[in-house]
């Protein structure tokens, strides 16, 4: 059976194909438009899916779609006329994509591949719960869906059993851990659906006793784990903008322009909302503990790709395993509809295999192709023992190394196909990377990468559960050793966003790390993805090398070419 899963229209549209049972491909529509974060309808997605397997949209057996756009219409109606006429503008702005494409999911379908199969439309936290709790592997589990809004959930509570899911509890829009944690991205000057994780790494900066008081005033949280947004402060529900003139006389301060510096003010706001956010989620898995009593949780939703979050959940739950998938927001939402329609339809059980490496691959010849019409310096090595050899002596030199191999990676991070790396042993390292590399806010700090087996003798794991380290969906501490050994992965609160990585989910990226370990007693290395600032993650051989060339990138590492900034 043929399972075409899709996500678009609000942000990070993807596409996912699974074949019984089996998922084959998986990516963003941003990989192949170049527009970050986009959201339209994922045409090149849909492509690379269909291609991926050699067929046509029509051997398509159904096409399963994230949510529900009828009941995610009226909500949208409802809202409007609710706050009429305040509402009018953003309502008639609206309209025009709700009409012409929105609520045309099949005509689009019609018209641009000519499909005429069935169309499954599954409800928005339905197919985050599926994201999570079918590729978990726990055969029963509480789970918790947080986001900015669905239909009209924005958190729901179930649980999955076996091959069924149920969602038993719901809080629906206009209170939203998203949209609260969104509205504070907005105050601070950053780009809602676009820079939420720019607020939790300057969080680590902040004081947030200074605004806790008034952050409280944002949120009420309950005895039964539910909770409310007090909204005079969020004028989301009619407005084109989220924070209202009432949360500027709460904080005191205006909202920041991109233009204004950020200040010491603005450091503990984020701190206090970050805070927050963690109290209001821990309260509500706390008391979805009670309900199940199960120790096995699968969390998804955008609100889930707060990896400070995650790291907590742990230590300030009863929750012992946890399982959040590596695409846990919009995007993932094209996997979890294809998921869910795969055990609506079918009796095979989904393949155990799964592994997040499912974008696009490129043959020797097409990169050797790319490099020669460049006219760039390179060499080709072809045993993988000299190749891990040469770029591990160049990481010591403190050379930064762009690693681009085999299929790309669903999700947001950088898994080690498409990444920077570079030694970690200095903090001028993370100084270089931010300024001459990444180009962006020199607060941001970076992902650390660490052999799995040695996580312990770094963080303060405290069992803490490797399906989130695998997928860098996770915040830990640093123990003195990583401090000292590898301060440009250290962030001002002495905490990392570790990637861990063991040889059966990427051999030659462990053998990479293992032998530079073997040189170095060091098993860490700064990853972060391979891009040039403002566009995704990147997918071909072209764009890598304009990454290379755009930035103080040193060399260039595709498959098993080495490629300098050098001409021939």
């Amino acid at each position: 059976m043929l399972i075409l899963g899709i996500s678009c229209f609000y942000h990070d549209s993807a596409v996912c194909i699974l074949k019984d049972g089996r998922i084959v491909a998986a990516a963003a529509e941003e990989r192949f438009s170049r527009k970050k974060h986009d959201n339209g309808f994922p045409k090149n997605a849909i492509l690379f899916c269909l291609n991926s397997l050699g067929i046509a949209a029509n051997e398509v057996d159904v096409i399963a779609f994230y949510e529900k756009p009828v009941v995610k219409f009226e909500r949208i109606i409802s809202q409007h006329l609710q706050h009429f006429p305040t509402s009018q503008k953003t309502f008639t702005d609206s309209m025009g994509s709700w009409l012409d494409k929105k609520l045309q999911m099949k005509k689009l379908l019609k018209e641009e591949f000519q499909y005429h199969g069935n169309i499954e439309f599954v409800p928005h936290h339905l197919s985050h719960s599926a994201s999570a709790f079918y590729l978990s592997g726990f055969k029963d589990s509480t789970i918790v869906t947080i986001d900015g809004v669905g239909e009209w959930a924005t958190t729901t509570v179930g649980k999955g059993e076996g091959r069924k899911i149920s969602i038993e509890k719901e809080i629906r829009f206009p209170h939203s851990l998203g949209l609260f944690y969104s509205s504070i991205t907005a105050y601070l000057g950053f780009r809602v659906n676009n820079s939420e994780y720019k607020v939790m790494g300057l969080a680590a900066y902040g004081d947030p006793s200074r605004f806790k008081t008034k952050v409280d005033k944002l949120i009420t949280m309950y005895r039964d784990g539910s909770y409310a947004l007090n909204m005079k402060y969020f004028d989301y529900t009619w407005a084109d903008h989220m924070p209202s003139v009432m949360m500027e006389k709460l904080f005191g301060y205006p909202i920041r322009t991109r233009k204004d510096r950020l200040n010491k003010y603005h450091k503990d706001i984020a701190a206090a909302a970050q805070l927050k956010l963690e109290e209001t989620v821990f309260n509500l898995l706390d008391q979805s503990y009670k309900r199940h009593r199960n120790k096995n949780l699968c969390l998804a939703g955008g609100v889930a790709l707060n990896s400070v979050v995650n790291g907590k959940i742990i230590e300030n739950t009863n929750f012992k395993n946890i399982y959040i998938p590596p695409d846990p927001g919009d995007g993932g939402g094209a996997m979890g509809a294809a998921l869910y329609t795969h055990y609506q339809n079918s009796n095979k059980d989904l393949n155990k295999d799964f592994t997040p490496f499912l974008g696009p691959k490129y043959d020797w010849y097409e990169i050797e192709h790319v490099l020669k019409s460049e006219k760039l310096k390179y060499s080709l090595v072809t045993d993988s023992d000299k190749l891990l050899d040469r770029v591990t002596d160049l990481l010591i030199k403190e050379k930064v190394i762009g690693w681009f191999q085999g299929r790309m990676e669903w999700g947001p991070r950088a898994l080690g196909a498409r990444s920077i790396l570079a030694s970690a042993k200095t903090e001028k390292m993370r100084d270089i990377i931010n300024a001459k590399v990444k180009k962006r806010e020199m607060f941001r700090p970076f992902a650390p990468v660490i052999l799995e087996e040695y996580i312990d003798d770094y963080f303060e794991a405290k069992n803490q559960p490797t399906a989130l380290s695998k997928y860098m969906l996770t915040v830990l501490p640093f123990k003195d050793k990583g401090k000292r050994e590898v301060p440009a992965t250290v962030h001002v609160d002495g905490t990392g966003r570790l990637q861990s990585i063991a040889r059966k989910d990427n051999p030659l990226y462990y053998d990479l790390i293992k032998l530079y370990m073997k040189k170095t007693d060091t098993p860490i290395l700064v990853n972060t993805s391979l891009n040039v600032k403002g566009e995704p993650i990147v997918c071909t051989p072209d764009e890598a090398i304009n990454c290379l060339l755009t930035t103080e990138i040193d060399t260039l590492v595709i498959d098993n070419y080495l490629v300098s900034k050098k001409s021939k």
